[in-house]
């Protein structure tokens, strides 16, 4: 009894180090997903669909001498700039991102007001997102416009959504 208790508990912590080790080697994937060097530089685009490398800044009415914006909106606005320096957001999205609990918790009215400060081609967003969606996973033209434009993925416009699809090559 007592080499079959042992089996069991050997087995079982052997278990746990695998899924411990797994969890740790899908994270490390993750970060390398998101942070991990490229051939391509990381781009941001803005109006009229040119991308920007990290270098370049985002025009925001931060950049005006002549702006109002208080100190936790122009942190909102920095925070925006340096998302979509990683990736592709929705207007919705990021939004959410700066305001919520889970991510930076800033009041809604300055995220809304710094996003809406930037000058940021959203079918340009919804096309790196689509490409980056692409780069973890297959999915159907119809999947990938579901998950781009869900209130539960990253909240594009449907019509967003369907160029980012579309300019990605999923349909």
């Amino acid at each position: 009894m007592s080499d079959s208790k042992n089996s069991n508990e050997k087995k079982s912590g052997c278990l746990k180090s695998v899924m411990v080790g797994f969890g740790v080697f899908v994270a490390l994937i993750l970060v390398v997903a998101i942070f991990g060097k490229s051939d391509e530089q990381p781009s941001t685009a803005i109006a009229g669909g040119d991308a920007l490398d990290n270098s370049t800044q985002i025009s925001a009415t931060l950049d005006d001498p002549e702006n109002n914006l208080t100190g936790p909106q122009k942190n909102a606005v920095r925070s925006a700039k340096q998302y979509l320096a990683i990736s592709g957001f929705s207007r919705e999205g990021l939004i959410e991102q700066l305001s919520s609990d889970a991510g930076n918790g800033y009041r809604l009215s300055d995220a809304t007001l710094a996003v809406d400060s930037l000058d940021v081609d959203w079918k340009a967003q919804a096309v790196r997102s689509a490409k980056q969606y692409l780069s973890i996973s297959g999915f159907s033209c119809k999947g990938l416009i579901e998950q781009l434009s869900s209130s539960a993925g990253s909240k594009y416009t449907i019509e967003e959504a369907t160029y980012g699809a579309n300019q990605a090559g999923a349909c």
